[in-house]
């Protein structure tokens, strides 16, 4: 039966095997097309064999169902030539900061998406149902399974790794002869494994293993939610390969991206992993369970200002013929889901003055200073985590950016510019250790459908919030920064959670504002008894209209990350 799925009323499904194998890194190479509406490149993934983690998640089983031959069918590889042709397509050579790399930015010409109806019922939160078998259950290869939805993907290539130079020092071996499955595999595995003093060779290995050559095409085929990858002879997910790169191109009806206009009428795209995550910008892993790493290499015209979730303030590198790249990487592992892009004209917006106090306290740690020194236990999985650097936690006020539009720039002086540091300083004062070292804010274009959204490194603002007094502005902005604690660094393991982190944002937004504002406690508790009687007379109006199934709160479930709940 072919199941239609509305993203404004339907729980969408989460169809990547993650109890099998998961994520541990991606490494994508974009180039944003306005002319086209299309963002098209490769990404790279580094797996995780559940061997590794299967003793501490014992997540959901998988159903596995095969509904009739038709529904296993898969693209037979075939011999592909990838031309370099025009400036869409062109090679170009690019150094960053932490690690070079360089950017071959070459695409395949076809354009058959091969998308075809799910046939399989569509059952939502924490399930998956395939058409194929995705473990070891016979002698069926191994399905992998990757969240997909309004994607072109042209071709699917394992990695050679073992290509790269200087990678034998990640195998037992000193000099690479035979480059087998099992090795290369070991190779991955040593390198997603290694500690977290060590993350820029991590992520320069990441970055040198992505430009690998191919060694081999693997059967794909896709439905109207999901990527599957097999290849032939692999029958576990140890057998498969660990590093895969997809060809692939977004649609310009795709869900997960939007492009559109600023308030300057120029053009623009930007992603809000909603209403269906980000399937619609990169196949991925959408389960919150899955938390992996990133980097990004992004190209667009050179008018155009790239920003996204990084931990880097990246800056444009020029290349030939009008375009310019920009790098960001992320080593805190979170959803794919949190993962944002922003493309358009964008003006960084300053104040008119700037004290000599406010530069000290808002400067960024030295490279001295930013080396972890580890001075306590996190409960979480190994990464730079800085609640365990003791300079972060006296760092009140975290470097931070605007973006808007060029017709704002009085609107994000008058009102947003002067707040971030008070929000930002409360912040610190009620919750410690911002978990992230650096921030960006948007103000979006104005089709943007909510006042605001957090990601990580970047918060998206609604224009709405620059009007009127700044009242609106202050709240909303604390509400995002607390989203960097409950929803980002903490947050529940299962979407139907998501109440819990807004529940604490909208609690912690009354208490920063508070103290931004530098109110009386008498004063402050009169607003926040306001405050919580207009919400209390808007959730009973909401229960009234609400169906009554929707009035109902599933169990719980969490993880532990910074000894709390996390993804």
């Amino acid at each position: 039966m072919d199941v239609k799925l509305d993203p404004s009323r339907d729980d969408l499904p989460l169809m990547a095997n993650t109890s099998h194998i998961l994520v541990k890194h991606y490494v994508l190479d974009l180039h944003v097309d306005f002319e086209s509406q299309v963002i098209e490149g490769t990404i790279v993934l580094f797996f995780e064999d559940g061997n590794q983690f299967k003793k501490g998640n014992s997540s959901t089983e998988e159903t596995c169902q095969l509904e009739s031959n038709e529904a296993c069918k898969f693209r037979m590889p075939e011999p592909c030539h990838i031309p370099v042709t025009n400036a869409r397509t062109f090679s170009s050579k690019m150094e960053y900061n932490d690690f070079a790399i360089c950017s071959k930015g070459e695409k395949d010409t076809s354009d058959k998406d091969g998308n075809h109806d799910n046939l399989e019922q569509a059952s939502g939160i924490s399930s998956s149902k395939y058409c194929c078998d995705t473990g070891n259950h016979g002698s069926e290869d191994f399905l992998l399974v990757l969240d997909c939805c309004d994607l072109s993907v042209l071709k699917v290539e394992e990695v050679d790794i073992a290509a790269v130079p200087g990678i034998e020092k990640f195998t037992m071996s000193p000099k690479l002869t035979v480059a087998s499955e099992e090795l290369r595999n070991q190779i991955v595995h040593e390198l997603v494994t290694l500690p977290a003093d060590r993350w820029r060779e991590q992520f320069d290995y990441y970055a040198r293993c992505s430009q690998a050559p191919g060694c081999g095409e693997l059967f794909f085929d896709t439905d109207a939610w999901s990527l599957q990858i097999r290849k032939t002879g692999a029958q576990t997910a140890t057998d498969f390969p660990h590093a895969i790169r997809i060809w692939y191109k977004t649609k310009p009806e795709g869900q997960s991206v939007t492009w559109t206009s600023d308030q300057c009428g120029r053009p623009c795209v930007y992603t809000m992993g909603s209403p269906i995550n980000n399937r619609a910008l990169f196949p991925c892993q959408e389960p919150p369970v899955a938390m992996s790493t990133w980097q990004a290499t992004v190209r667009a015209a050179a008018s155009f200002v790239v920003l996204m979730s990084g931990e880097n303030s990246a800056k444009p590198t020029q290349l030939q013929e009008g375009f310019a790249s920009w790098h960001y990487y992320v080593t805190m592992p979170m959803p794919a889901s949190t993962f944002t892009i922003a493309v358009g004209c964008w003006t960084e917006m300053r104040p008119d003055t700037c004290s000599s106090n406010d530069l000290a306290t808002e400067r960024p740690l030295p490279p001295s200073e930013a080396d972890f020194r580890y001075i306590g236990i996190c409960g979480h999985m190994e990464y730079p985590c800085r609640f365990q650097n003791d300079s972060a936690t006296t760092q009140e006020i975290i470097p931070h950016r605007v973006f808007a539009p060029m017709c704002l720039k009085s609107a994000c002086q008058e009102t947003l510019l002067r707040l971030i540091p008070p929000c930002l300083s409360a912040a610190h004062s009620v919750l410690g250790t911002h978990p992230f070292s650096r921030l960006d804010v948007l103000i979006v274009p104005a089709n943007f459908p909510s006042l605001g959204m957090a990601s990580p490194h970047i918060i998206f603002l609604s224009q709405s919030t620059l009007t009127g007094t700044s009242h609106l502005c202050g709240t909303r902005l604390c509400h995002e920064i607390a989203h960097a604690w409950f929803g980002l660094a903490i947050g529940a393991r299962d979407w139907t959670e998501e109440w819990l982190s807004e529940g604490f944002a909208t609690h912690l937004e009354d208490v920063f504002w508070a103290k931004a504002q530098q109110l009386a406690p008498s004063e402050a508790q009169e607003q926040q008894e306001l405050r919580a009687c207009l919400r209390w007379h808007r959730l009973q109006d909401e229960l009234r209209d609400s169906p009554e199934e929707m009035q109902v709160l599933s169990f719980l479930h969490v993880s532990r990350h910074h000894g709390n709940f996390s993804h």
